[in-house]
């Protein structure tokens, strides 16, 4: 359970903490940059002329890449600091807004082609309200695409009592950073995510357990990700109505 601040998003704190830093080192940070960003655009749609909600933009690594896709953007974080960030890095060319996910989105229904969240959803307790909101400010048929952690990953690594009940732990971040940084999230099992998913009204399309690119070998994680399960797990999924047939590959 979480017992933090419950008007404080989880992890809050520690974003506007490492706010500067993190975007700093964030385009050559191992695990972002060659490992979930490659598996993230593996599976990336077409998006010229699509509007996106970048959901959990951080500095705006992603909504950069967005507009430079030619796709119209607004990006959400609940770190003011680093809207700030990534406001300086998009230079105005799109909408960048303060906004908690766990909570109510001010936002119209049947706006957006995708929601685009690396990286996001493991800080939110609640997924199926969560996903029912982000589910109402999508278009018909369109698709949210997000990475989290991986279940089998995280319960070994992290330990627990019992994988099927989701949990508050926390990790230590140091890589790349002065100081090690303590990290919360919430760990749960595959099929609370993909029952989540469903229960909100999502078929699931992909599944993408990613294999680490060369960048990585540097690093000693490189061999453990060859062999285990692997760090993230991502997910396309799509909005669709009851009794629709999903086209795979693209927002049509």
């Amino acid at each position: 359970m979480n017992t933090e601040n419950k008007e404080t998003p989880l992890a809050y704190d520690v974003y506007q903490k490492i706010a500067e830093e993190y975007a700093s080192i964030i385009d050559n940070k191992d695990a972002n940059a060659f490992y979930e960003k490659p598996a993230m655009l593996s599976l990336m749609p077409m998006v010229k002329g699509k509007y996106i909600l970048d959901a959990g933009c951080g500095p705006g690594v992603y909504t950069e890449w967005l507009l430079e896709s030619d796709a119209k953007v607004l990006g959400l974080d609940c770190s003011e600091r680093m809207v700030e960030l990534a406001k300086k890095r998009i230079q105005e060319r799109c909408d960048i807004k303060v906004a908690d996910l766990s909570k109510p989105l001010d936002l119209p229904n049947d706006t957006f082609d995708m929601v685009l969240a690396p990286l996001v959803f493991d800080y939110i307790e609640d997924w199926r309200s969560m996903l029912k909101e982000l589910n109402r400010v999508l278009k018909n048929k369109g698709i949210i695409l997000f990475s989290c952690g991986h279940p089998c990953f995280n319960s070994q690594g992290l330990g627990t009592e019992n994988y099927f009940k989701t949990e508050l732990v926390k990790e230590f971040w140091s890589s790349g950073f002065k100081e090690k940084i303590e990290m919360p999230f919430f760990r749960r099992s595959l099929s609370e995510i993909i029952s989540s998913l469903v229960d909100s009204g999502f078929l699931v399309d992909r599944i993408l357990e990613p294999q680490p690119t060369e960048n990585l070998k540097k690093d000693g994680f490189y061999e453990k990700l060859l062999r285990v399960p692997c760090l993230f797990a991502f997910e396309q999924s799509r909005k669709v109505k009851r009794g629709q047939a999903m086209h795979s590959g693209k927002i049509e």
